[in-house]
């Protein structure tokens, strides 16, 4: 019997805060440089570590993509940061799901106005793009999982749970 495997990989666009935080790194990574150049040099060394941390730590985590992995029942989601570094974000058992539905369907107006729902959104962010909901029991509480799979990750998933999963 062979596996059923199937990846995707989505690309999260940048928001205007990822945006003002790149511009506000390098714009006070700039002002102490030129503060250090003609007022004190310690400025330069608070340019330094500010620049260093930006690149290494604030940079990466503006420049994001979810990678979905789909093997028989199990979805894993990876996070990619700046395109070399992985981590994984969720492991996630279809049989758990109470209901995966595009994000738009009214059978999620239950849970898309249910504020107490801890809410992970592995998608793209784009309002425009197909993206799916998720309603899944993970470590003993409902959350809703916001994904963007391909027609034939989502046509996977419904071959393991059709009962489950909804594309209206």
């Amino acid at each position: 019997m062979s596996d059923l495997y199937q990846e995707h990989l989505v690309k999260k666009e940048r928001t205007a805060a990822d945006s003002a935080v790149r511009i506000a790194v390098i714009g006070f990574t700039a002002l102490f440089v030129v503060a250090g150049l003609f007022i004190t040099p310690f400025a330069l060394l608070l340019a330094l570590v500010l620049g260093l941390a930006g690149y290494f730590i604030l940079f990466p985590r503006t420049d994001l993509e979810y990678e979905y992995l789909y093997v028989n029942g199990e979805l894993d989601i990876d996070k990619i940061m700046a395109k070399s570094k992985r981590k994984r974000v969720k492991n996630l058992d279809i049989k758990n799901a109470d209901l995966v539905a595009p994000l738009t369907s009214h059978r999620m107006d239950y849970y898309n106005n249910n504020q107490k729902m801890k809410v992970y959104d592995f998608s793209s962010g784009n309002a425009e793009h197909k993206r799916f909901a998720m309603i899944i029991r993970d470590n003993g509480e409902s959350c809703k999982v916001i994904l963007e799979p391909d027609e034939k990750m989502i046509q996977a998933i419904r071959s393991s749970a059709p009962s489950k999963v909804f594309l209206d």
